[in-house]
């Protein structure tokens, strides 16, 4: 069995944003980080050594797999935000309603588990904290305490 690359570590996540380049991408950083502070009431924490995560959950796939993810959660990279919303794939209705709040946010794009941002100026936080909500509810649905 393949160990999950991406783990929770003891790292300072105010550290690791400290570090964050450049400058524009640090604060941007600085704020992702209180806004999915206050919409997950979670403490953010790094895992792997560039993904700020909140919450956590076990996973149990159909094939024997298993293993332990955060809930939701981003990274600031060079080029891109990445933001990762696992709720989105709770369940279609769910799926849907996150699809629409995407269409209103600004200007991203979608990868298999991503939302990708270029810079905060470029969407509506409004929407962004909708969003991060929506999931953050389905994955407590579905992964209960």
């Amino acid at each position: 069995m393949v160990d999950a690359k991406t783990v929770p570590t003891q790292a300072s996540v105010a550290e690791f944003i400290a570090g964050v380049e450049p400058a524009a991408k640090r604060e941007d950083a600085q704020v992702l980080l209180e806004i999915f502070e206050r919409v997950t009431g979670e403490p953010a924490k790094m895992w792997g050594p560039s993904i700020i995560g909140f919450g956590q959950y076990h996973y149990k796939y159909d094939s024997g797999r298993e293993g332990d993810s955060m809930r939701s959660g981003f990274s600031p990279r060079k080029a891109r935000h990445s933001l990762y919303f696992m709720g989105r794939y709770v369940d279609e209705a769910t799926g849907r309603k996150v699809d629409a709040l995407l269409e209103k946010m600004g200007k991203h794009k979608t990868g298999a588990s991503c939302v990708y941002v270029n810079k905060l100026a470029d969407i509506d936080l409004d929407v962004l904290e909708q969003v991060i909500g929506l999931c953050w509810k389905a994955m407590n649905r579905k992964y209960p305490d």
